[in-house]
């Protein structure tokens, strides 16, 4: 049986941003791992433009090749991290507007979360949590929370992740039950499936 396959999302698409750096050392720990596989889904290779459909993809399919394409690849995953930032306490927009885009692609699946910025970006992660149930996203617990200080020292002091070693333990936390849930409800998935042939 194949492993599950995990997309390890950057939520930003700015200049500058940090949250390629985040997935990097996400991925890199990930990769350690022998019960899934991930890959880096960024962002600025889906350039949604801004969601204006005529209605919700509930109700109306949208098929425009971006669309599509960003929904394929959400489709083809088993699980997700996502990397956000805080802006003004909510996610960024180019997040927003990219899950505004999908419906049933992501239902039954669970997703993990690793914020930063201020209050180590959660307040962002809580408001990730709400639509993700909306989207039948199996939302987390256990989650990552980058700090102001590490975030400091990361962008203007020439830091990395390994100046801060109490990070790196709460990526093995969120993974080990992003893990088990990924296995469990691909299961669940498949058993409907097959129930449903």
């Amino acid at each position: 049986m194949t492993k599950p396959r995990i997309g390890i999302i950057i939520s930003t698409t700015r200049q500058g941003r940090f949250g390629e750096r985040v997935a990097g050392w996400v991925a890199e720990q990930a990769a350690a791992r022998q019960d899934f596989e991930t890959e880096i889904v960024d962002l600025r290779d889906f350039p949604l433009p801004f969601f204006d459909a005529v209605a919700s993809p509930a109700y109306v399919p949208i098929e425009t090749p971006e669309a599509r394409k960003w929904a394929n690849k959400i489709a083809e995953l088993d699980g997700y991290v996502f990397i956000t930032a805080e802006y003004n306490h909510a996610i960024s927009g180019v997040l927003k507007n990219a899950m505004d885009y999908l419906y049933a692609e992501p239902n039954r699946k669970p997703a993990a979360f690793v914020g930063y910025g201020a209050v180590g970006g959660a307040r962002a992660v809580e408001q990730l949590r709400l639509i993700a149930i909306e989207l039948d996203i199996v939302p987390l617990k256990k989650a990552v929370h980058i700090n102001m200080e590490p975030l400091i020292g990361m962008l203007r002091e020439g830091k990395d992740f390994a100046d801060y070693p109490y990070l790196a333990p709460t990526v093995t936390t969120m993974l080990d039950e992003l893990s088990w849930y990924a296995h469990t409800l691909r299961a669940g998935r498949q058993s409907a499936e097959r129930d449903a042939a």
